[in-house]
């Protein structure tokens, strides 16, 4: 039966969106682990629907500066991501990267910020690819757009592109680990609720 809320999904189709974050993950691991040459694996990924103000709760304090790469979905999945990394996630990756120390959130350069536009985007694709080949659907992404700024600042963004189709958001959290330091991420993401039906049937659930 089709859902009209993000509320009504039931065990089974959070279990598919497991099994896409878990092969999505799993990809991008995969990817970073090229790009950056480390040994980098993934956790099994959470799956959550949750109001925005319980999103932002779990997510952090409001006014941590974070960096974050988004994205908007179009095609047969339409929807906004939002990848989101932490200070130390962020210094992580310049660091090895670019040879650089500690980074000042609200003074990257354009190169810091291309670097991690280049990880977000390859995070995102690679779980856009798991959907997109699970239930084969044909989804085409935006160019990435980054940003930097305290969170609830940038939870402002999806708020704003969905927020008229629903007051819920989809949050996959995971944990990478790189070189075996854990480096926590989240992955916002806000299919419109047609497009949550589209992907569901295509994967047989009906």
């Amino acid at each position: 039966m089709a859902i009209s809320r993000y509320e009504e999904m039931g065990e089974l189709e959070f279990d598919i969106l497991k099994e896409i974050g878990s092969i999505g993950g799993g990809n991008a691991a995969t990817a970073l682990s090229s790009m950056l040459n480390a040994k980098v694996n993934m956790s099994m990924p959470a799956v959550k629907v949750l109001g925005f103000n319980a999103a932002l709760n779990l997510l952090g304090d409001p006014e941590e500066l974070v960096a974050a790469i988004f994205v908007e979905m179009s095609g047969e999945l339409e929807g906004v991501m939002l990848f989101i990394l932490t200070k130390e996630f962020a210094d992580e990756i310049v660091q090895r990267m670019l040879g650089k120390g500690s980074v000042d959130m609200l003074e990257l350069d354009e190169i810091d910020a291309s670097v991690l536009t280049e990880i977000g985007n390859i995070v995102i694709s690679s779980y856009i690819t798991a959907m997109s080949s699970l239930a084969n659907v044909e989804v085409e992404l935006s160019v990435p757009q980054f940003t930097a700024n305290m969170l609830g600042g940038i939870l402002s963004v999806p708020i704003a592109v969905m927020g008229q189709h629903s007051d819920r958001i989809m949050m996959i959290t995971g944990e990478f680990k790189i070189d075996g330091k854990a480096l926590n991420s989240s992955m916002l993401l806000l299919p419109d609720v047609k497009s949550l039906n589209v992907l569901m049937k295509k994967l047989g659930v009906e």
